[in-house]
């Protein structure tokens, strides 16, 4: 195998992965899953009522 063939075959797999990820990424069955992922870093922040107990 020559470099353009490995470059060609190397291409064409990147291309596969890439589509994957983006199918997996906006597939429409794991979006509640991601919608509850994104407020993750929200989760441990007080209430506006615990913070107003501690003034």
């Amino acid at each position: 195998m020559d470099a353009g063939t490995i470059g060609a075959i190397s291409t064409v797999l990147v291309t596969i992965a890439f589509f994957g990820v983006c199918f997996w990424a906006f597939s429409p069955k794991l979006k509640k899953r991601f919608e509850e992922d994104a407020k993750l870093p929200f989760a441990d922040e007080p209430t506006d009522k615990q913070t107003d107990d501690h003034k």
